[in-house]
């Protein structure tokens, strides 16, 4: 006796249940086989980030990719011989779920290896994450190859102008000027978040450095800049002492004229 469409119906509900399946594992295999670099972006937070390898997760990631492309094939296999079952009366139940169990069997195996692979690979990492982020805001950057150091700002753009305005004035050093680069934006109908750059110096410090390496007056004045980032954070921003060293070549002895950034820029930041 050949199947009803009720069965007919149930086995293809059975045979796109495979598929979702099948397209649900190639997508978390892509997700896993680019995880390796996630770790080694949150490896970053560490003072001193361990030197090992992900690329483990990418081998990881292609097996889950080849079970998802497996499971599409035999599950078009599985629904044929159904049809072919229902066209002739057979039984359904001859045989075992071998494909649910090959599955299931096969994702415990790859879940064992990536849990074990992310205990090896990174044990600390995640334990230190948390208080590495809440260092980072009392801790420069320098972005790598520009020179550039930047601090996180606890107060608004305005108020950290102002804070800085006040430093400078206690340190006896000139403000040259303050470009609000955020208003002329506006000005010009133009949206931009909070934007200033504060131009600085003091003779007595910046004289000798030109007469070292005349080419540092491109640099100089000094310059902070002050800007909102787009999640509503206060950055401080400006040229590393180390960078303008090399640079323009200046002298050892003479760094201590441009160290003084430094701490303006901590002193700021609190």
């Amino acid at each position: 006796m050949q199947g009803s469409a009720s069965d007919y119906l149930a086995a293809e509900r059975t045979f796109l249940a495979w598929i979702r399946t099948g397209i649900a594992l190639m997508g978390l295999g892509f997700v896993l086989a680019r995880f390796g670099l996630f770790l080694q972006e949150f490896n970053r937070l560490e003072p001193e980030p361990p030197a090992h390898s992900y690329g483990l997760s990418l081998w990881i990631g292609v097996a889950l990719i080849l079970l998802g492309v497996a499971v599409c094939l035999l599950s078009i296999l599985r629904h044929l011989r159904m049809l072919r079952k229902l066209q002739s009366g057979e039984s359904l139940f001859t045989h075992a779920p071998r494909l649910a169990v090959g599955v299931a069997a096969a994702l415990i195996v790859l879940g064992l290896v990536m849990a074990g692979y992310l205990i090896l690979a990174n044990p600390n990492g995640f334990l230190h994450a948390s208080a590495a982020r809440e260092n980072f805001m009392a801790t420069p950057t320098m972005s790598a190859g520009s020179g550039i150091v930047t601090l996180q700002c606890h107060h608004s753009v305005d108020e950290t102008v102002a804070k800085l305005q006040n430093i400078l004035q206690a340190k006896n050093v000139k403000l040259f000027a303050v470009v609000d680069h955020s208003g002329e934006a506006a000005s010009a109908g133009l949206r931009m978040p909070n934007t200033k750059l504060l131009i600085f110096g003091n003779p007595k410090a910046g004289t000798p450095l030109m007469l070292g390496a005349p080419s540092v007056a491109i640099d100089l004045p000094l310059k902070f800049l002050v800007a909102e980032d787009a999640s509503g954070k206060t950055w401080i921003s400006y040229n590393a002492p180390g960078y303008l060293q090399a640079r323009h070549g200046l002298a050892a002895e003479l760094m201590p004229n441009l160290a003084v950034i430094d701490a303006l820029a901590a002193k700021a930041a609190e």
